[in-house]
């Protein structure tokens, strides 16, 4: 049972950290929500989120061929992935991602045309998979403990964290409209970056000291 809840909890969490970063696609779901509305910005979430769960699933794909590998140095992983988190943060600490806005689309839109936007500007990313691993292995997401279960409930609470950012992105953006100023992200961009620095040295100090003990 604490296992299940290990990774509900865990999975909903890195379902927010993958969406949360404001860069490109954040900048986009929050001009569909000042410009064309709420429900359009959410399909283009929902277009990402996709995006992102079938780049989790590769993920997994991936490391489940070496599950023994990761077993046997999950400090190791631990440590490596905290430290890719701790680059990634400082580069979303100093980013802008007022640059990655656009001017608006003037051509008429449609609700799946917002979904496929969405959808390939983020799987246009493959470096996002740097990311995912990064989180897989600061979550311990992959646990070879794990049965197929665990993984349906993962994955559902990955979807759900997705899906829960851009719903309140777009709620938040959507109430305060007439005084939003897009230079307001770089406030959330440090915040959310803070955050990932914090879990990043603390997983990078907890593997270093398994290492050390193990050693």
């Amino acid at each position: 049972m604490q296992s299940l809840l290990y990774i509900i909890f865990s999975g909903f969490f890195i379902g927010v950290f993958i969406s949360a970063p404001m860069g490109p696609i954040g900048m986009l779901v929050i001009q569909r929500t000042l410009n064309k509305g709420r429900t359009s910005a959410l399909f283009t979430g929902v277009g990402a989120s996709i995006s992102d769960l079938f780049y989790c699933l590769l993920t997994c794909m991936g490391l489940s061929f070496v599950t023994d590998f990761i077993e046997a140095n999950q400090d190791i992983l631990q440590t490596i992935g905290s430290m890719l988190l701790i680059f990634y943060g400082i580069y979303l600490f100093r980013s802008n991602p007022s640059r990655a806005l656009r001017p608006p689309m003037e051509c008429p839109n449609t609700y799946w045309r917002d979904f496929g936007t969405g959808f390939l500007f983020t799987f246009s990313n493959p470096l996002i998979l740097f990311f995912i691993i990064g989180l897989f292995a600061r979550f311990n997401f992959m646990d070879p403990r794990y049965q197929y279960y665990h993984y349906i409930l993962g994955y559902i609470s990955i979807a759900a964290g997705a899906l829960g950012w851009w719903f309140m992105i777009t709620y938040f953006v959507n109430k305060v409209r007439s005084h939003f100023n897009v230079r307001s992200m770089w406030l959330i961009n440090r915040i959310i970056a803070s955050i990932l620095l914090i879990m990043a040295l603390m997983g990078l100090i907890h593997g270093i000291i398994n290492i050390l003990e193990h050693a």
